[in-house]
């Protein structure tokens, strides 16, 4: 028998379930999952909505951000994670509004005209 499974059979390979007893039940996974199904309801609703006018893009802005930061921390567990691959996911998140911003600055989009 290898020590690997002797240390098992005693309860002291638990280093890896120690960092992720952490975890919430599967409830919460279900509330979460909802809620993104309502941002992503609100967000259908906003592109049928003329009422919004200028306020149609940083909504929607606002709820595709809401929407990435849910899923990547925590469907994807990245607080369990070495911090630089939080960085990198919300460094890529800026990164991208700040290129659509300038994307529709470049077609006068803020002009109003």
């Amino acid at each position: 028998m290898s020590t690997t499974t002797e240390h098992v059979e005693h309860g002291h390979a638990d280093d890896h379930d120690d960092a992720h007893s952490d975890h919430k039940p599967d409830s919460y996974y279900i509330k979460v999952a909802l809620a993104l199904g309502l941002i992503t309801a609100g967000e259908v609703y906003a592109s049928y909505a003329d009422w919004l006018g200028r306020a149609f893009v940083p909504l929607l802005l606002i709820m595709m951000a809401i929407k990435f930061i849910m899923v990547v921390s925590l469907f994807m567990h990245l607080k369990f994670d070495n911090k630089i691959f939080s960085y990198l996911f919300y460094t890529g998140l800026i990164l991208a509004i700040l290129v659509y911003i300038a994307f529709l600055a470049c077609f006068h989009f803020f002009s109003g005209n």
